[in-house]
């Protein structure tokens, strides 16, 4: 490690990013993924297993909210 570092060109902040722009990794449990895996593959249309949870997820949202 140097003694001294020339800090006169720096930028503060240059790669701060807010944490809600970042995407938070989510794992699904091996019996869940395989669940809508085999259950979206038999429909045979092409899907996203990321859109499906998230609409699952919004509609359980709107059902707590209903109930609340």
């Amino acid at each position: 490690m140097k003694d001294e570092y020339d800090f006169t060109n720096a930028e503060q902040g240059k790669f701060y990013r807010p944490l809600e722009e970042l995407d938070i990794p989510i794992y699904l449990e091996d019996d869940v993924k395989s669940f809508f895996m085999k259950k979206l593959s038999k429909d045979n249309k092409e899907f996203s297993l990321n859109s499906i949870i998230n609409s699952l997820l919004k509609q359980d949202i709107e059902i707590s909210r209903k109930l609340a």
